[in-house]
């Protein structure tokens, strides 16, 4: 595990482990989002549609919502 320290000015320097992991260099973009009490670092995709396009064409998988509904009974 790494350790970064935020400046002054709030700013961090990602470490180099972290950087390889991610697959990025130095004025490349990076997605944070915060989920309840954690920090998720994500490297910025270069194209949405081509990040997107190994996502499963349906949300659920066959039966899935009549398998749920008939749970509802």
């Amino acid at each position: 595990m790494s350790e970064a320290t935020i400046s002054p000015k709030n700013q961090i320097v990602i470490p180099l482990e972290a950087r390889k992991a991610l697959h990025v260099k130095a004025g490349d973009k990076i997605l944070v989002t915060v989920i309840g009490d954690k920090v998720i670092v994500l490297e910025k995709p270069k194209s949405w549609s081509a990040a997107i396009r190994a996502l499963p064409r349906t949300k659920y998988p066959t039966d899935y919502l009549k398998n749920e509904r008939a749970d509802w009974d």
